[in-house]
């Protein structure tokens, strides 16, 4: 029976399973729906599915340098437990590595690791381990050096916050220091050039509504809002903001003195952004009690 890209959505709707899972149970139950689901089930792909609905907003960022190539990524988990378990890790580090080679995020979920997808042995763990978990982000970074940092380390490589900086000229040493003032500070980006002018704008205008409530002229508003606004680049692009190192320097100083260039730089923290929905200690216990 020919398999239609109908009869893949059904299945991925009511199972949550992956399209290639979907499409081969279907090729294997000759296009029927039940047995396809029964199929997904056996082979621990329809619980894996289930559990797609839990919030993960925990796991480990991975970095890996190669050469002027580096690239970080996210592998999130439901729990910081499983951020400790050593087959959750072996698994973060293997992503990782492949990673090195992937343009974005959907060519790593593809790629081949041992054998299977990314995405694929992602699922395979979750019925094992029993919490959702999915890979949701990499960045990469290109230069003549690239350093890497990881913060609150849990294995080589791993940890709560990742860094990736690249330099042209300078040293290593430099470099991880960069990366640790990225880790503490968390500039928004490189340079005033790298900032949304969006951002900017909505920045600016926060500030002149504040300067008017003062009552002052506009031609006074307009010189505190020069300064204000330097300020407030000092605070959120790296090149500007004082080394933490040295804080009598700005990082893009320290770098002169250094003999680099920062060419940018990838911060990537596990949750960042994720919403998580606080319950109940009540509606906890009876969610665990029902699986």
């Amino acid at each position: 029976m020919a398999i239609t890209a109908s009869m893949v959505k059904e299945l991925r709707d009511s199972t949550g399973a992956g399209m290639m899972d979907a499409k081969k149970a279907l090729t294997e139950n000759d296009g029927d729906m039940e047995a396809a689901i029964d199929w997904l089930r056996t082979k621990g792909l329809a619980k894996a599915a289930k559990k797609s609905g839990r919030t993960a907003a925990e796991g480990l960022v991975a970095v890996q340098v190669s050469g002027g190539h580096g690239v970080a990524v996210e592998v999130n988990s439901e729990t910081d437990f499983v951020g400790k378990n050593a087959d959750f890790q072996k698994m973060v580090a293997g992503i990782a590595t492949v990673a090195l080679g992937a343009s974005d995020v959907d060519a790593l979920k593809a790629a081949d690791l041992d054998g299977k997808t990314v995405e694929q042995t992602v699922t395979d763990a979750v019925a094992v381990i029993g919490e959702n978990m999915s890979v949701r982000r990499m960045s990469t970074i290109d230069a003549e050096t690239v350093v890497s940092y990881v913060h609150n380390a849990a294995a080589p490589g791993m940890g709560k916050i990742g860094v990736l900086v690249g330099l042209n000229g300078g040293d290593e040493a430099f470099g991880k220091q960069v990366a640790m003032h990225i880790a503490a500070v968390n500039p928004a980006s490189l340079s005033e050039d790298d900032l949304d002018p969006a951002v900017v704008e909505k920045e600016k205008q926060v500030q002149i509504d504040i300067a008017r409530e003062s009552g002052k002229p506009e031609q006074v508003i307009e010189k505190m809002i020069i300064g204000r606004m330097k300020k407030y680049m000092s605070e959120v692009t790296l090149v500007n903001q004082a080394f933490v190192v040295n804080p009598d320097l700005t990082v893009g100083d320290a770098a002169k003195e250094a003999g680099a260039t920062i060419t940018g730089f990838v911060r990537l923290e596990v949750g960042e952004g994720i919403e998580v929905v606080k319950e109940d200690f009540a509606a906890e216990v009876a969610k665990a009690v029902k699986g």
